[in-house]
């Protein structure tokens, strides 16, 4: 059997192992980049602007390890602004050729350009003048002559030490599915903003969630006016929880802001009988409603405080804490 247990493990032999599959790809790849200056430059501009005309989807294929990696381009595609699903081929030919419609684009991924599994996607493309994008290495393969462009890969050794894994080929299939996918990120002007949307879970949502999003509004904000004695201010304090008290003055600016420092710093005076603009901080620190919550997070470790208050036009709109940020995973 084949994987019977290795009885002698060289780690030499495997870090060298690595390093020359390492190194064989990343010859592959500074061929591909080479390429783009060498008659792929074209036809990926074509596909590109074939992809960002569609009023439809993008419809990723390929069978195999192609199928494989088309999974991701297909992902990739999707997470960042342009719809697109996978339809494997095999599939495709037992009723799921009905997903593609007329205002689809399609790219269909075969290193050799001959895979015949591909053979009923490319003929319902041709039947209904679907734009058909070929990925491939093979110029003059079946795949390539039905294709309405052609990104024409540039054959390189594969790093498997027999030249038969797929290895640096679908790295170099991933590749230009990348750059298709930021190429047409960049067209569409696909900001962070777009980026959330798709991704509101995880680190990549916790990195992009806006101080809008989470900050706490209306009724739930600590405020009271300028002239406010300190006894109402402590008692707006402990109902509120965080901690502090905003003063805002005449117009509804933000003046000041009572902290549970500034009591302990009083604790020595009839705090009682003073009024909260002998108590308050003035000119606190504050941050907007589109500001990161990571950015939020930052100022609050490096000012060594717990809460900030949300301002727009110098007016209080909301309130953060230091939980609410670590709650939505912006550490």
């Amino acid at each position: 059997m084949l994987n019977r247990p290795i009885k002698q493990f060289d780690s030499a032999s495997a870090i060298r192992s690595a390093a020359r599959t390492l190194a064989t790809e990343q010859a592959g790849l500074s061929i591909l980049a080479e390429a783009l200056d060498d008659g792929l430059s074209e036809p990926f501009a074509s596909a590109v602007e074939a992809m960002a005309r569609i009023s439809g989807r993008v419809i990723v294929t390929g069978v195999g390890k192609s199928g494989h990696i088309g999974c991701k381009i297909a992902a990739t595609l999707a997470s960042t602004g342009t719809p697109a699903y996978f339809v494997h081929p095999a599939e495709a030919n037992h009723g799921d050729l009905g997903m593609i419609t007329r205002d689809d684009a399609i790219i269909a991924l075969s290193w050799s350009g001959e895979s015949a599994e591909l053979k009923g996607i490319v003929a319902y493309a041709r039947r209904f003048a679907i734009p058909l994008i070929a990925v491939t290495s093979g110029d003059r393969s079946a795949l390539a002559r039905e294709a309405n462009v052609v990104l024409r890969l540039p054959k390189v050794q594969e790093a498997c030490p027999h030249g038969l894994a797929p290895t640096t080929s679908t790295l170099l299939q991933l590749a230009i599915g990348d750059a298709l996918a930021i190429a047409l990120l960049e067209a569409r002007g696909f900001t962070p903003d777009h980026f959330r949307t798709f991704h509101p879970g995880g680190q990549l949502g916790a990195k992009l969630t806006r101080v809008g999003d989470i900050m706490h509004t209306g009724e739930r904000m600590p405020l009271v006016p300028s002239g406010t004695g300190m006894r109402q201010a402590i008692l707006e304090i402990s109902r509120k929880g965080f901690g502090c008290v905003g003063i805002t003055d005449g117009h509804g600016g933000l003046v000041g802001i009572v902290t549970d420092g500034d009591l302990r710093r009083h604790m020595d005076s009839d705090i009682l009988a003073m009024s909260v603009d002998e108590v308050m901080t003035p000119r606190p620190k504050t941050i907007v409603p589109d500001m990161l919550a990571e950015a939020a997070l930052q100022m609050i470790n490096s000012s060594a405080i717990t809460t900030l208050m949300v301002v727009e036009n110098g007016k209080p709109v909301g309130i953060v804490h230091l939980h609410d940020l670590l709650r939505v995973g912006a550490a």
